[in-house]
């Protein structure tokens, strides 16, 4: 006799005497003719008060729902996985697994307490100690963003046709391929640095001024390399998270990136402040634009502040990590975690004063 047999055989008598009981409940069958015996039987009237009385204190037969929860009992103990309802015991092995191991003495298989399995996968941990501040400076600009830089940038997107504000994203993109190739040189990519450079030489004269991209029709690739990044690869590779003003996710070395990138800035080039100042706000309306696609995700978020400050450092680790690691043509990371179109943030030539930077 198997197991799970010689398991069920004490139990036997309750399962069969539960069994007769709920087809006692149903009723005899209508094709079924009554004994005689039930024929010379007393009616029912005729039975005395004390036999009514004895009749009443007997047990009711239990409905079909509590035999099936009965049947159910006995598998789980018996260690079925398919009970009489016919759905599964969650966590109760299988009557094939059940069998194996009866035949060669061996225990069923754990899969949550297999030691072999390997550790599960931690995620890295932001490097985040001035939390307290940045939470308070994140309220600070989601409060300018809700209030200013979002409202201005959905009228911008509904008046604007999409045509004119491709060509305006194209145009301030096109404005960055200088800092790019220069910081590209600076990390030992020339052949980088050559491509960003004739990009920008391209768009300028072919392009109009970068408002078309005919250097990607002719397969110059885009890259995106600041002075963060190029410190990053030269050995400064762990950096505290910050939230600055305005300028939103950064990291310290970041920071001091930004003081080197802004004296490069072709915006600070432009003497005349009614001019620079109109570019300026021109380019954070598009580029608050370019994160309508992130919004939705934010809004989900039970903490918005850790998803905004984890995916921003994480995808700046694979920008960093990817030129020290010399990326070919044909690694199997995406492209936009290594260009700045995925999660833009805001240029340092955007906002018209910098702490301790003055404009030419």
């Amino acid at each position: 006799m198997s197991t799970p047999l010689r398991t069920l055989r004490p139990i036997l008598p309750l399962l069969a005497a539960a069994t007769l009981a709920a087809c006692a409940g149903t009723g005899a069958p209508r094709d079924r003719v009554p004994s005689p015996v039930a024929i010379d039987a007393p009616a029912p009237a005729e039975v005395p008060d004390a036999a009514q009385a004895d009749a009443s204190e007997q047990p009711v037969a239990p409905d079909q729902a509590t035999v099936v929860a009965a049947l159910d009992d006995a598998a789980r103990i018996a260690g079925d996985a398919t009970p009489a309802d016919g759905t599964p015991v969650a966590g109760a092995p299988t009557q094939a697994e059940l069998d194996y191991a009866a035949l060669y003495g061996e225990q069923v298989y754990d899969p949550v307490a297999d030691p072999t399995l390997p550790a599960a996968a931690q995620m890295p941990r932001s490097y985040d100690p001035w939390e307290p501040f940045n939470r308070k400076m994140f309220a600070f600009n989601s409060a300018v963003d809700r209030g200013v830089a979002k409202p201005l940038a959905k009228v911008y997107a509904k008046i604007v046709p999409r045509p004119v504000r491709l060509g305006v994203s194209n145009f301030f993109s096109n404005l960055g391929q200088p800092v790019t190739a220069l910081n590209a040189l600076l990390q030992g990519r020339p052949k980088d640095a050559g491509q960003s450079l004739g990009r920008f030489v391209v768009n300028s004269t072919l392009g109009i001024g970068g408002i078309f991209d005919p250097a990607t029709d002719a397969e110059i690739p885009h890259r995106d390399a600041d002075f963060g990044q190029t410190l990053g690869v030269w050995g400064w590779r762990n950096s505290r998270y910050v939230e600055l003003p305005l300028f939103g996710p950064r990291t310290l070395r970041d920071g001091f990136g930004m003081v080197g990138d802004a004296p490069l800035s072709p915006l600070r080039q432009l003497d005349d402040d009614p001019w620079r100042y109109g570019l300026q706000g021109l380019q954070l309306v598009d580029l608050r634009t370019r994160l309508f696609v992130v919004d939705s995700m934010r809004e989900g978020a039970t903490d918005e502040y850790a998803l905004i400050r984890d995916a921003w450092m994480q995808r700046r680790a694979y920008q960093i990590e990817s030129v020290r690691r010399h990326r070919s043509d044909d690694d199997d990371l995406p492209d936009y975690l290594y260009e700045d179109d995925a999660m833009p943030t805001v240029p340092v030539d955007a906002i018209p004063v910098v702490p301790g930077i003055s404009n030419p």
